[in-house]
């Protein structure tokens, strides 16, 4: 048999690694395999239409391209384990596939509270079949709703969910205001408002202690002492890179995984990661590396990585190219209005400005380093979507952060791997994770 490219994750991110190969011209083998049933489909639906009951799952079924007819697709199936040395990865059959060149496309998974109580009735959304079951629980008349984590998912929850009827909806979060880490102080008041003159609670400042009730769950107990009725839960409290297949490679797999400007993983020509499971450099800014949830990560993180593994695997090299350095973009529908962004708008908030508009309005606003605009960030109807879209030329033609004299002195930009330590760029979750 002609070596094989695996293609580990047969989301979004798996199916545009396929094509992308195609594209680079690799004409080998490709054998994609993923845990879900479903052929990829795509996610940011699954917190609104899919919710709302209003989008079957063939309206969200990507068709591939001609080019990928005759790659092979494990569908159903998990990876437990891969050797890198031996280039192999194991299934939980205990079955071992060789490849040559591997793409690492596994995503992430929700992250769960962990609090004594009931778990019937506590839902999180990120798959179709998650989707399916918080509508079927949405759907109960009269439903009292509460969502832990003031997200972007949990904001698009609570916004369907009051949508489809609930009684009540009531969002906790820890922070003083929704989304006040990606969006800052400025923007998060007027979602706030927002939602709040559409009928959505909100109980900031406090966190979850634990769950009342018996076999299911009928009350949310908060750290500030309040009990919370409740039918329904939902989880958005983040997210956990699927990288434990991994271990013992000796990648650095802190969050996610871990890449060099050309999407490498751990310096290997062999391996590549792509989608919201890279934690890789972005030339645009600074080259710090992190992982960037955003719907369009999978197809540029996708044709960056094609292009790497082929040039190895067909012997061409591909030494001297440009570093990878996408514009990262996301968007989330809320309500009757949507948040719209381009940039890195996460790198600026020490400097927001209001580019047009006001906080009763459609608002338009940039975040800034060093003066340099990095990104903006539209909250409203559509005159502020395309507002924030004249400025996506203007922020790609902007000089990198790094080439900035005064921005070595920026104290939260850390180089260190630690997760910690370094600022995430808005999470995806606002348009269903890409994975």
């Amino acid at each position: 048999m002609s070596a094989t490219v695996v293609v580990a994750g047969a989301s979004m991110a798996g199916l545009r690694a396929a094509e992308q190969l195609r594209a680079a011209g690799w004409d080998g083998p490709v054998t994609v395999i993923g845990d879900e049933p479903h052929m990829p489909y795509n996610r940011p639906p699954l917190s609104k239409e899919v919710l709302a009951g209003k989008a079957p799952f063939e309206s969200l079924a990507f068709r591939p391209r001609a080019s990928v007819r005759d790659v092979e697709w494990r569908l159903g199936t998990r990876i437990v384990a891969a050797d890198l040395d031996a280039r192999h990865v194991e299934l939980a059959d205990g079955e071992r596939l060789p490849y040559a060149g591997l793409v690492v496309a596994t995503g992430m998974r929700p992250r769960r509270l962990r609090c004594p109580g009931p778990l019937t009735g506590r839902h999180t959304v990120r798959t179709l079949a998650d989707a399916q079951g918080l509508h079927a629980d949405l759907s109960r008349p009269g439903a009292r709703v509460v969502v832990v984590g003031g997200g972007f998912i949990g904001c698009e929850v609570a916004a369907t969910a009051l949508g489809l009827g609930a009684a009540e909806v009531t969002v906790v979060d820890p922070m003083p205001l929704p989304m006040v880490g990606p969006l800052g102080e400025l923007l998060a008041r007027a979602l706030l408002r927002r939602h709040e003159e559409r009928g959505v609670r909100f109980a900031l400042g406090t966190g979850v202690t634990a769950f009342e009730g018996g076999d299911r769950v009928t009350g949310v107990v908060l750290s500030d002492g309040r009990v919370l009725p409740a039918d329904v839960v939902v989880e958005s409290v983040g997210s956990l890179a699927n990288t434990e297949w991994l271990d013992g490679n000796g990648l650095d797999l802190t969050d996610g995984v871990l890449t060099d400007e050309h999407l490498r993983a751990g310096g290997r020509p062999d391996v590549v990661a792509v989608g919201d499971v890279a934690r890789f450099p972005n030339a645009r800014y600074d080259g710090v590396p992190r992982r960037v949830e955003h719907w369009s990560i999978p197809t540029d993180t996708a044709k960056h990585a094609a292009v790497t593994l082929t040039a190895h695997l067909n012997g061409t090299g591909g030494t001297g190219r440009e570093p990878f350095a996408p514009l990262p973009t996301f968007w989330s529908d809320q309500h009757d209005f949507r948040l719209q962004s381009f940039g890195a708008p996460a790198l600026g908030l020490d400097d927001v400005r209001v580019l047009h508009g006001d906080e009763d309005g459609d608002l338009l606003v940039g975040y800034h380093t060093d003066g340099l605009l990095v990104g903006v960030i539209a909250l409203g109807g559509q005159s502020a979507v395309m507002g924030a879209a004249r400025y996506r030329a203007q922020l790609l033609k902007q000089p990198a952060l790094s080439a900035a004299p005064a921005l070595s002195a920026a104290p939260a930009l850390s180089a260190a791997p630690d997760v910690a330590a370094v600022p995430a760029l808005p999470v995806l979750t606002g348009q269903g994770a890409p994975e």
